[in-house]
């Protein structure tokens, strides 16, 4: 039996890999690439040029791959590329690059996408991260790997959220989010650290209080964002963990949501 649903409609300059299942009424349009293992399901738009790597899910009435409403695209050829075994649930819009900035949106490995959420052009998605329902993330926004965004966060175009951080259901986030912080609110706060998400995933119990020291330094003690950073420099030296953390903060381009 065809793994090709006859009611789909797929273009035929799209490369799907043999095993590629697709739905009912879904369309694949030119320039769509497919790797293998992937599962496309009913009422499913795909356009290119979009590369989807393997073993990927994508549910029913998302839009992946569009152009982007962003007023400065005049229809140049830009891109979307995704990576391996991710999964992106009812109603998601995945919108390509502009040539302003990369030409390309990308999306890495093991991602949660999840229903309604929205990941706008140019963005670059790292690995491992959960988008919960209804996040939307504007143009130029770049999330490192492990962050989790609740439910109905919302992120301003050129921000960085920095890996292994969390906001909380409801955010605006308007300025970089360092590593591991969490932030809550509109606009966003910062509140503490993802302390009970790095112990999840195996982080050892001294690094983790190596980062609440760091957090205090930043957050806690009245000092400049210059004084903080020297403070935390001998710390980094000591903790990996401590010198993602400075160096999400001494790379970012908007400040630093405080």
């Amino acid at each position: 039996m065809s793994l090709l649903d006859p009611r789909a409609i797929i273009d035929p300059t799209a490369v799907l890999a043999a095993d590629v299942e697709v739905g009912p009424w879904s369309i694949i349009g030119a320039g769509v690439e497919i790797g293998e293992g992937t599962v496309i399901g009913p009422h499913v738009i795909l356009r290119g040029p979009t590369r989807i790597g393997k073993h990927n899910r994508i549910y029913q009435f998302s839009s992946v791959g569009e152009d982007t409403p962003d007023l400065k695209y005049k229809g140049e050829a830009t891109r979307l590329v995704i990576g391996d075994h991710n999964v992106i649930r009812e109603g998601v819009t995945i919108h390509r690059g502009t040539i302003q900035d990369r030409a390309e949106t990308t999306l890495g490995d093991h991602n949660l996408v999840m229903a309604y959420a929205h990941i706008g052009h140019d963005s670059v998605i790292g690995n491992h991260c959960i988008l919960v329902n209804n996040t939307a993330l504007a143009g130029h926004v770049h999330v490192d790997d492990w962050a989790i965004l609740s439910g109905f966060t919302l992120v301003h175009q050129f921000c960085h959220i920095g890996a292994h951080s969390f906001s909380g259901m409801g955010t605006a986030i308007g300025k970089d989010v360092p590593a591991f912080v969490t932030v809550f609110g509109n606009p966003a706060e910062a509140r503490s650290m993802n302390f009970e998400g790095m112990r999840r995933r195996g982080f050892e119990e001294d690094a983790i209080q190596a980062l609440r020291r760091a957090y205090k330094i930043v957050y806690r003690q009245g000092l400049t964002l210059d004084q903080a950073m020297a403070d935390l420099a001998p710390l980094a030296v000591q903790f990996g963990e401590v010198k993602i953390f400075l160096d999400s903060i001494a790379n970012s381009s908007r400040g630093i949501t405080r």
